[in-house]
């Protein structure tokens, strides 16, 4: 069975030693009341619902998945009251806007929040999982009477939201979309079409679903620029948000998956349903990577809370499990074999998916900061350079950890070995839960495509030279910190080397375009080695500083294993990187054969 625990040490280690994200509390206007202890208090609740309530649904409700009955999505066993119990608990509003029924509090804590969930109930998080970017959506490009009522009821858990994007035809080029939106007198419009891919888009957890679709009038510009979104609920509500009559709407059918078998992954089809616009017509999609932006870093919160919950179940296994002897000869000689945890490949694979999850959650965390600073900053200026560093990161967050998440839970099962292939001991599970997150809200393609394409190329890499300033400072300061040399010095190497291969990419792609598809992915996962070292020469740095506490000693063997073991791939990405376009593109689809 699978079992969790929330990191509270870390998370709060993270948040308050590492981040210190509440002495900017008091320069962010709404989050000035938000003290350490208040964050410490949501998380150690958080910790309980999720390790004994969310946690024990997880296989059984893998086991179960969902029911598609005409048209009725049927949860499986104990979701829905675990639902009532988080809307009741006010876990829904946590970073909701107070003035429309939300609690206020930082994103950054709801983030850690999103992790307790994904980590011990993937698919449960995901009925909740959009509602916040749904509200947000809302909030930013509403009226008044489309924040009062869905807004409102999604943050107080009577609703749920979703985000109608793709269609059969046209996948992730949503410039291709069909969906039509009709005006109709009374100021709404008819809203007809097919989504496919839609998560929660029917269950029979909440009173209502708050469908953001997006749909094109009659005579809209072809493509993007002809895109609006609209507010369309399951069912329709009166001018004072009452619930009414069904909507001329339904799910036509759920996709049986690989992974989050208990998520209803749905197709609906609207067939002249009520809808109403929000924000400005064909600037839908604009609205819409609001919510999008948060989907795609809560992707990548949801890559490492796998990673962590394989780390979680491996790692007891690897003590109790005994199998052969040390090769340096026996280490619990009182028992028949050594457990393996002796064993320095099963060392390897535990520390891979250590080092990567801890990272990886100050990523998130640091990410969710940004957002914290994009939305309450004092200055523009500061709004504006939040801004710049999250839209590098979001990309290199979201696409690199959901890599991660795939080699670090299939290590988490390799360390099982043959129980780790069975169902019971849940570690195929975590595997086949995290196999999505390299491909919805963006495959790893598109996003190394934004992060090289648009964000280096385009924007003309803003944001990375935030990033190397902040990199440049850090080395200063420690730049006689004789403890930490190990790290500091490969990271000042990485500094010099990773700008002067973005300048190269950005030379050859000037020549030939192509040159950017061919060495974005690889560009990518380069950009999140580099990332992470720098989160691990920071953590080793603060963990040298009490070296004693067997908590630091971790971070300290961790960040050790991290740079001898992990970082040294950026040489091998590297190279990749600069091999070309050709070797990709100059054989002949003819010769793309089955032989």
């Amino acid at each position: 069975m699978l079992n969790y625990s929330a990191p509270l040490t870390d998370l709060k280690f993270v948040l308050h030693d590492l981040l210190k994200v509440s002495e900017r509390y008091p320069a962010l206007g709404a989050l000035a009341e938000t003290t350490p202890d208040l964050m410490d208090s949501v998380l150690e609740e958080a910790a309980k619902f999720t390790s004994q309530v969310l946690a024990p649904l997880n296989q059984t409700g893998d086991a179960q998945g969902c029911r598609w009955d005409n048209g009725v999505v049927h949860t499986p066993d104990g979701f829905k009251e675990a639902f009532a119990q988080f809307s009741a608990n006010g876990w829904a509003g946590l970073v909701g806007s107070t003035e429309h029924g939300g609690m206020g509090m930082p994103y950054a804590l709801g983030c850690a929040v999103v992790e307790m969930m994904a980590s011990s109930n993937m698919a449960w998080s995901m009925y909740p999982g959009l509602s916040h970017g749904a509200a947000e959506c809302i909030h930013a490009n509403g009226d008044d009477w489309q924040r009062s009522v869905f807004e409102r009821a999604i943050n107080e858990g009577r609703w749920t939201g979703t985000m109608c994007l793709t269609e059969p035809h046209c996948g992730s080029d949503l410039g291709l979309l069909k969906t039509k939106a009709e005006p109709h007198a009374d100021g709404s419009y008819r809203i007809s079409g097919t989504k496919i891919f839609i998560s929660a888009g029917e269950h029979d957890l909440a009173e209502n679903i708050v469908h953001l679709v997006l749909a094109r009038l009659p005579d809209a510009p072809a493509g993007t620029k002809g895109i609006s979104m609209f507010i369309v609920p399951k069912f329709n509500v009166d001018a004072k948000g009452v619930i009414t009559e069904r909507n001329q709407m339904g799910c036509g059918s759920i996709e049986h998956k690989m992974g989050i078998k208990a998520s209803s992954t749905c197709l609906m089809n609207f067939d002249g349903a009520t809808g109403w616009l929000i924000g400005p017509l064909n600037r839908g999609l604009n609205c819409m990577f609001v919510m999008m932006n948060t989907a795609r870093l809560e992707v990548g919160i949801q890559a490492q809370a796998q990673i962590e919950a394989s780390f979680q179940n491996a790692l007891p296994y690897a003590r109790e499990r005994l199998q052969m002897r040390a090769l340096s000869g026996p280490k619990r000689p009182d028992k028949p074999a050594d457990p393996i945890i002796v064993h320095p490949d099963v060392r390897r694979m535990l520390l891979t998916q250590k080092a990567i999850s801890e990272a990886g959650r100050a990523q998130c965390m640091y990410s969710a900061h940004l957002v914290d600073e994009l939305r309450h900053g004092g200055s523009e200026a500061e709004r504006k350079y939040a801004d710049e560093l999250l839209s590098f990161f979001t990309p290199i967050t979201k696409g690199f950890l959901t890599e991660m998440a795939l080699e670090c839970t299939a290590n988490g099962m390799q360390v099982l070995g043959g129980h780790g292939y069975i169902r019971e001991w849940g570690l195929e599970q975590l595997l086949r839960d995290a196999r999505i997150t390299t491909i919805y809200e963006g495959t790893t393609q598109i996003q190394a495509l934004d992060l090289l394409g648009r964000k280096i190329v385009q924007a003309q890499g803003v944001g990375f030279r935030h990033f190397l300033a902040m990199i440049a400072e850090f080395l200063q300061e420690n730049a006689d910190n004789a403890a930490a040399k190990e790290f500091i010095e490969p990271l000042a190497r990485l500094a010099q080397e990773w700008p002067a291969l973005t300048i190269k990419l950005g030379k050859a792609a000037m020549e030939n375009p192509d040159e950017i598809g061919a060495a974005a992915v690889d560009y990518l996962m380069y950009s999140g080695y580099a990332v992470h070292a720098w989160w691990w020469a920071r953590m080793a740095v603060l963990a040298l500083q009490s070296p004693k506490s067997p908590f630091h000693q971790a971070k300290i063997h961790t960040a050790r294993f991290y740079f001898e073991r992990l970082l040294p791939r950026t040489d091998a990405h590297a190279k990749a990187m600069q091999a070309g376009a050709a070797s990709l593109l100059d054989m002949p689809e003819e010769l793309f054969l089955i032989a």
